[in-house]
């Protein structure tokens, strides 16, 4: 039936323009963003798990981060003790010499010397053990400090040791010498107990190495679980995304012509009253 008041052809080709003009805009926002869901508005419960999965992602690599910088400051630590344990390893034969009682007074002299001097590179190693302004070995040391999750609610805390002169671990004195054979046997002594303590602080760092690298092993499975997570609710597949735009594309053409006939049609209608 030809109507002039009411075109059920025109009303039925604007519905179809406007559901095609939404799965354009939706496409064309996809494509653009690289986002399935790019606004609230177009899902509100897929939005905000999306953007809850990717403030956990960030949170991880804030945890990340803490992590490498916590294991960066201790490998510092570690490797200074290791070199304060050659030099202690040094310094304990000079002063097994020094306590021979038939040294010359010459030889007895440059055993000292050589002592003092490695001593004395002790005191530089400790104070350059640094890593970004964190030193483990230094008086009131500073810790290895990373976060333990992503919540900031836990933490790894590796503690350092004061490595200077006189104190539980570093045993040697900054005045210890080999002038003589009895001044060499109290140095030994000093030197032999830095060496156990100072091995025993390496094995605790060594452990808390370990624990580091545990946790960043976890925390880079967690955080790949969840960017896998984030791509499945968040990433748009453009492809189907532009087949998609392509076939809303024809839609609309085919609307766009039924709304043209559907208008025609009136216009014959209208024309049968002169």
């Amino acid at each position: 039936m030809v109507t002039v008041n009411t075109s059920k052809g025109a009303m039925a080709a604007i519905q179809d323009l406007r559901v095609v003009g939404q799965s354009m805009a939706k496409s064309q926002a996809a494509i653009a963003t690289g986002s399935k869901v790019s606004t609230v508005q177009g899902s509100a419960s897929s939005w905000v798990l999306a953007k809850h999965t990717s403030s956990d992602v960030s949170a991880y690599n804030r945890v990340r981060e803490s992590i490498d910088r916590a294991s960066a400051t201790l490998d510092t630590a570690m490797a200074a003790g290791a070199a304060i344990m050659d030099l202690l390893d040094q310094m304990k034969s000079k002063a097994i010499a020094g306590t021979q009682t038939n040294n010359s007074a010459a030889v007895q002299a440059a055993l000292s010397a050589d002592y003092i001097s490695l001593r004395q590179q002790i005191g530089l190693v400790v104070a350059n053990a640094q890593f970004d302004g964190s030193n483990m070995l230094g008086p009131s040391p500073a810790s290895a400090s990373a976060l333990g999750d992503a919540d900031g609610n836990n933490s790894i805390t590796i503690a350092g040791a004061d490595l200077s002169y006189g104190t539980a671990v570093m045993q040697i004195t900054s005045f210890s010498h080999l002038t003589a054979p009895n001044n060499a046997s109290t140095a030994l002594g000093l030197v032999n107990g830095t060496i156990t303590t100072l091995g025993n602080q390496m094995a605790t760092w060594a452990a808390g190495a370990k624990r580091l690298e545990t946790h960043r092993e976890l925390t880079t499975k967690i955080q790949m679980a969840l960017d896998t997570s984030f791509a499945s609710l968040n990433d748009a597949d453009l492809s189907t995304e532009s087949a998609k735009l392509k076939a809303a594309q024809m839609r609309e053409q085919l609307a766009t012509q039924a709304f043209s006939v559907a208008n025609a049609t009136t216009r014959s209608a209208l024309s049968l009253f002169p």
